[in-house]
């Protein structure tokens, strides 16, 4: 009779245990996938983070353009910058004039641009303007000044140019905006337009 009481309590006790250990797998496994959608969540997180830091960091002008703007031009005052696309500009003013430089990802110059005005054209270009482009205003006029230590391209108005030094001219007539490109010869081209 203890023999069989005692396998009935072992039975009793066997089937209480794998019970238990059926409830504490099924715990244990849905504890796990709330762990793993955890961490999913973390990670996307994560992800978000290092993107919007990315995005700061490819906002921000780089260090080693500052410095190297620092030694190309000591002593600019009014001194800010700003990146734009892959380039870094700074705006700045020396001498009482305004200039604005472009520094290349390397944060090498590629050149500076300065407001002129129609008379500081070559006198050639300014009566091919005044002849072909009659009806039209002058707006502005921005000299680039080539940094001919760098052989980077220029981009400006939406359009890259081979590095020269060159005068650009901004017209409007009726509605119509265009640009106009000068050599320092006083050749005249039309470089783009709205």
């Amino acid at each position: 009779m203890t023999k069989i009481l005692l396998a009935g309590t072992i039975a009793v006790l066997c089937s209480v245990t794998v019970t238990g250990m059926a409830q504490n797998t099924t715990a244990l496994n849905t504890e796990k996938k709330e762990l793993n959608q955890e961490k999913k969540e973390l990670n996307k997180e994560k992800k978000a983070i290092k993107k919007q830091e990315r995005t700061i960091r490819e906002s921000e002008v780089s260090y080693q353009a500052k410095q190297q703007f620092a030694g190309d031009f000591p002593g600019a005052a009014n001194v800010s910058y700003i990146r734009n696309g892959n380039m870094d500009e700074v705006w700045f003013t020396q001498n009482g004039i305004q200039y604005k430089a472009f520094y290349d990802p390397d944060a090498r110059l590629i050149g500076t641009t300065t407001q002129k005005s129609m008379s500081d054209l070559p006198a050639v270009a300014q009566q091919e303007i005044q002849k072909k482009y009659s009806g039209y205003k002058i707006d502005k006029v921005i000299l680039f000044d080539d940094n001919e230590n760098n052989d980077s391209d220029m981009m400006l108005y939406g359009q890259q140019f081979a590095d020269a030094d060159n005068y650009f001219v901004e017209l409007h007539n009726d509605g119509k905006q265009i640009v106009l490109q000068v050599n320092m010869s006083g050749e005249v081209f039309y470089f783009s337009g709205k």
